[in-house]
């Protein structure tokens, strides 16, 4: 059956979103309450009633979503939330938009991603990894010259389901722009948005932590914790950021054959290691043996065929935490996706409309960033409060979905609040790297400050 016009969507989208809607009884304060109590940590201040304004403008409560993330982390750390500076967690969500390299703003988007209006409706790409747009062209039947207003022309004689199946099948990334589903929203909020497992091991093992709690400073609460970091694009990535903020020794291992965008690691990559190895090299299961924490990134099948499967991680080796970050959860194991793509088949898109005509999108990519951030709390309470035992391990998940599902429960306005001017400058930190000046944003967690990205692939990997 072919998507109904988008105009009906957009009046479905909206019709959800009436001034005084509190259909979605969650709020910031709410979800913030919510996580602590996922993450077994006691909830010591209830006054969510004088919680500062994050300015991120939008219909939906984006502001609330980051005020809430960025807290778990904070109160994670052994930190209060009330020194959050919001214009600082604002520009820390949307650090791409304050980014330069030697003075000058990156390209973020391909022109392979984006909205495109269908002969029914509208899709949205994804293509700003080179492999990803070729394959997006393969699936139009484009040559591999051809440019973003060829992939219009061919789009706006084809229907959304056929389009985005024709390109899901040669390999790259599309989606439908769809209304909301409550229903499918209510049934993700019913599960945690951290899901945290303990994993028996099969063969116990000491751990190999060599920094006790007691030994770590109060500033630099993950002092001496290995973490392995199997992440890519921005979730996955601000997650391992934060857990360097916070004094861990952070690795980051990315296949050689797949370079991640330079602004894209600039970005993220603060105060880690960057080492290329192939994952199927036995070196890596060297760097797990002697890792207290692995963040995943992959989907969930790709690990699976890389013997990278979570569970069985933690039932190799005991003590360890590993965290798991999905696009759509492990319920689409094979599903690969990105923050825009979910906002657009979640109903986000449709929901933040600019114009009643054409779809839109969030101020910020919020799904991945809170996505990170809640990801990142729930690893360093797991290292910090949780010690290791002789017989178990423990695995934790979230998913962009699912952080979708939360937004979309909460409440929301008809039209998006008003921006709100802030100074820019004093929240964004400026490095140099060998000939290479930097700017980028300033730690969202007050009382830190980043140390400067490595160059991609440029370390060994080692601990």
């Amino acid at each position: 059956m072919p998507t109904p016009p988008d105009e009906p969507l957009l009046e479905t989208a909206h019709a959800h979103a009436d001034d005084d809607d509190r259909r979605g009884s969650r709020d910031g304060g709410d979800l913030f309450e919510r996580v602590l109590g996922e993450l077994g940590i006691a909830v010591t201040d209830r006054s969510s009633a004088a919680r500062p304004v994050v300015p991120l403008s939008s219909r939906l409560d984006t502001a609330a979503l980051a005020w809430a993330s960025v807290s778990a982390v904070m109160a994670a750390a052994g930190r209060s939330p009330e020194s959050l500076d919001p214009a600082r967690v604002a520009v820390a969500y949307g650090s791409d938009r304050v980014l330069t390299v030697d003075g000058a703003a990156p390209p973020v988007w391909s022109p392979y991603s984006g909205f495109w209006r269908t002969s029914d409706g509208w899709i949205r790409t994804h293509g700003n990894y080179p492999h990803h747009a070729a394959r997006l062209r393969a699936g139009l039947g484009l040559q591999e010259g051809a440019g973003a207003e060829a992939v219009r022309d061919v789009l706006a004689e084809q229907q959304s389901a056929p389009a985005v199946a024709a390109i899901t099948a040669a390999g790259g990334l599309a989606v439908r722009v769809m209304a909301e589903a409550p229903a499918t929203d209510r049934l993700l909020g019913a599960r945690p948005l951290l899901e945290i497992n303990r994993v028996e091991a099969v063969s116990p093992s000491p751990s190999s932590r060599s920094t006790s709690a007691d030994a770590r400073s109060e500033h630099r609460p993950l002092q001496g914790m290995r973490v392995l970091d199997l992440t890519r694009v921005i979730a996955g990535p601000v997650c391992t950021r934060t857990l360097a903020l916070l004094g861990a020794d952070v690795l980051r291992i990315d296949p050689p054959q797949l370079p991640e965008p330079e602004w894209q690691h600039l970005d993220t990559g603060h105060g880690k290691r960057s080492a290329v190895l192939d994952a199927r090299d036995p070196q890596l299961e060297e760097l797990i043996e002697r890792a207290d924490a692995v963040v995943l990134g992959y989907r969930p099948a790709a690990l699976d065929r890389l013997g990278l499967n979570p569970e069985e991680l933690a039932r190799r080796r005991s003590g360890l935490v590993v965290a798991q970050l999905s696009a759509w959860g492990t319920e689409h194991p094979d599903r690969a996706g990105f923050d825009s793509l979910v906002q657009a088949e979640s109903g986000i898109a449709l929901i933040e409309s600019p114009d009643g005509d054409r779809p839109g999108a969030l101020p910020v990519q919020a799904l991945d960033h809170s996505a990170g951030y809640l990801l990142a709390a729930a690893v360093t309470t797991l290292l910090r409060q949780r010690p290791p035992r002789p017989d178990g391990s423990w695995v934790v998940r979230t998913s962009l979905r699912r952080v979708a599902a939360e937004l979309l429960l909460m409440p929301r306005r008809r039209q998006p609040n008003a921006a709100l001017g802030f100074a820019v400058d004093p929240h964004v930190a400026r490095f140099v790297l060998g000939d290479t000046s930097l700017t980028t944003a300033r730690p969202a967690l007050p009382g830190f400050e980043f140390d400067a990205p490595h160059p991609w692939g440029s370390d060994q990997p080692r601990w």
